[in-house]
């Protein structure tokens, strides 16, 4: 849905479990989106290595690392924390090298392309992408906020993602998966999704705000939205719904 998972809280309950059992659990954060976010527009945020159990973090370079698929990363707090059964080692060129990758022929583009990134935009370049990306998520959640036939789930203040529901009262002969298609007629690739296991009755869609999408773009979603929820909302009659499945698989 786009909102962070409370990594000092988590930490925090970790802490007592330790006290009170000798269980030293620690932490790794998954933070495949949220890495390449906080540290640029939230910085007081904690949630990384200033936890002191947090041992290791991973984040997508192809996310908002802003480098096209098949780069992630992930770094480890020290080098006790790495366990050196993940650590594959292989004599190369007359000595012993250690690694913890897939090794041997793989492209190097990718790489490449976020190093030129990281010396093009700099910190200060990576705050203004970032913070751009949450300005129009924050604008298309307030205007979907508005709309009585959502329930809004987040708003889009963790990362620029955020997820709403049918509210009550409302999609009598349509569902998210509809609308769905009826955006995708459009342009516009907007999914579906069912929720978890004892959870997958409820359907959210989700919007994840990259950049490039503008302010512009943003305004004329909101217009095919409230264009097609109109459409669906005056139906007669049930659509069908044979043969739906949650799009966009990875």
């Amino acid at each position: 849905t786009g909102m962070y998972e409370p990594v000092t809280e988590i930490a925090a309950a970790l802490d007592r479990i330790q006290a009170s059992t000798g269980l030293d659990v620690p932490i790794h954060v998954d933070g495949a989106s949220g890495a390449m976010i906080a540290p640029f527009i939230q910085p007081d945020l904690e949630w990384d290595f200033r936890v002191p159990r947090v041992v290791s973090i991973n984040t997508s370079g192809h996310k908002y690392g802003l480098v096209y698929p098949g780069l992630g990363w992930v770094v480890w707090r020290d080098v006790p924390a790495l366990p050196e059964d993940l650590i594959f080692r292989v004599s190369y060129l007359g000595g012993d090298m250690p690694t913890f990758a897939l090794n041997f022929s793989r492209p190097g583009a990718q790489v490449l392309l976020q190093y030129y990134l990281f010396l093009r935009l700099g910190f200060d370049g990576y705050r203004k992408v970032q913070q751009a990306s949450q300005d129009v998520a924050l604008y298309l959640s307030g205007e979907i906020a508005k709309m009585p036939e959502f329930d809004l789930w987040n708003d889009g203040s963790d990362i620029p993602v955020f997820a709403w529901s049918i509210a009550q009262g409302h999609g009598t002969y349509w569902n998210l998966y509809h609308l769905s298609d009826r955006l995708r007629l459009k342009g516009w690739l907007v999914p579906a999704y069912p929720m978890p296991v004892d959870l997958e009755d409820l359907t959210v869609q989700r919007i994840v705000v990259r950049n490039g999408l503008s302010m512009d773009l943003a305004h004329s979603l909101i217009d095919d939205l409230r264009t097609e929820v109109a459409y669906l909302e005056a139906l007669s009659g049930p659509m069908p719904v044979e043969g739906q499945h949650p799009g966009f698989h990875h």
